[in-house]
């Protein structure tokens, strides 16, 4: 059985037929419309590509940020470019001409439940997993199940508040984790020092090079020694590290993954970031609580999302 796998993001499109062991068959990625109309068109081709080159899939995996409603496919909430999805049932737009299951829920508990299939939450049944990307996503494994909570936004991790009068976050709280250890945040901050004209390697790569102006540059000006980059990083770690205590306190989890953009330009810090953890989290939990990066090599989001049509259902 093949399986499609669709990853709906604000940028792009990414779709695949993906095996049950975890192998891409066949590929199609398309820039997002900023319309409906627009997107259902360029999704239908997608889909028709794929079966056309691979045939029809057995399950059908949807990835999309927002609120999700995992029995009915329906986007409840949407904010941002994505916003005009919002209603709409995810299963009907992927319209499969035959009686093919679709399963979708938001891109934290896609990326988890790819884990759960292929990667380091595999066997597992307590994981935290944070998504460190351009914001903070989140999700969690108890007893074997997806915690939902009462309305159905149980996980996310990235509006745990860390700093009580900190900046004003997207969700409308201050102080949230995504405010500093996200890559819009981190790379915001490089900006600030450059424009605050601090002596720094960010202050000619920014300005000379913007392409370059990226949550990897400042983590590896840090790891090289410029004073201003590890200035941001340990602020961040600073801020990620005690959000992490309160979380392994509170879910007594097995493994907790990192995965994101921000988590891999900050592989370099992972060893400081676990002591700190263990430093602040021994007495209690008495155990080293592994702090991992995520196994699925996969970027593009299609291998999460088959994984999702596959996972256990909690």
């Amino acid at each position: 059985m093949v399986i499609l796998g669709i990853h709906i993001g604000s940028a792009q499109m990414r779709a695949g037929m993906v095996d049950e062991k975890g192998a891409i068959l066949a590929a199609r990625s398309v820039a997002t419309p900023n319309e409906l109309d627009g997107f259902c068109g360029a999704l239908r081709e997608a889909l028709d590509w794929l079966i056309d080159a691979s045939g029809n899939p057995g399950a059908v995996g949807v990835s999309c940020k927002g609120k999700i409603d995992p029995d009915s496919t329906r986007v409840e909430i949407l904010p941002g470019a994505l916003h005009f999805l919002q209603g709409l049932a995810l299963s009907d737009l992927v319209g499969m001409p035959l009686d093919v299951p679709v399963f979708a829920d938001n891109d934290a508990r896609v990326a988890l439940a790819g884990e759960v299939v292929w990667g380091a939450a595999r066997g597992r049944q307590d994981v935290v997993m944070l998504t460190l990307g351009a914001g903070v996503g989140g999700a969690v494994l108890s007893g074997g199940s997806v915690l939902r909570g009462h309305s159905g936004v149980a996980g996310q991790l990235g509006h745990l508040t860390v700093e009580p009068d900190g900046a004003v976050c997207s969700c409308g709280n201050r102080g949230c984790l995504e405010t500093v250890f996200s890559a819009r945040a981190i790379e915001g901050a490089a900006w600030s020092a450059v424009h605050r004209g601090c002596s720094s390697v960010l202050t000619s790569l920014f300005r000379g090079q913007p392409q370059l102006a990226t949550c990897r540059t400042v983590f590896q000006a840090a790891a090289e020694g410029d004073e201003i980059a590890r200035a941001i990083v340990t602020n961040a770690l600073q801020r990620l590290a005690p959000a992490i205590v309160s979380l392994v306190h509170i879910f007594d989890p097995e493994v907790v993954i990192l995965g994101g953009q921000a988590a891999d330009a900050a592989s370099d810090f992972l060893g400081d970031l676990r002591e700190r953890v263990w430093t602040r989290s021994r007495t209690l939990l008495g155990r080293d609580v592994p702090i991992v990066e995520a196994q699925v090599a996969d970027k593009s989001g299609i291998l999460s999302a088959a994984g999702l049509a596959i996972a256990p259902r909690s």
